[in-house]
């Protein structure tokens, strides 16, 4: 057998097998319990300064 084609077998079982293993790691850290107060405070970051400006404090300069 050629190299290329062993390295094709091997990424088309177990490198998949892995990749997709990564994929429900990831979906699973995402939903885990205790994350929803993280998620939702990244997510409301454009909406924090929608009365006034930051001031520098806030802004971090």
């Amino acid at each position: 057998m050629e190299f290329y084609t062993i390295l094709r077998q091997f990424a088309d079982s177990w490198v998949l097998l892995g990749l997709f293993s990564f994929f429900i790691g990831v979906v699973f850290w995402v939903f885990r319990p205790g994350s929803k107060s993280t998620y939702e405070d990244t997510a409301n970051i454009p909406f924090r300064h929608d009365d006034k400006p930051a001031t520098a404090k806030e802004s971090g300069k």
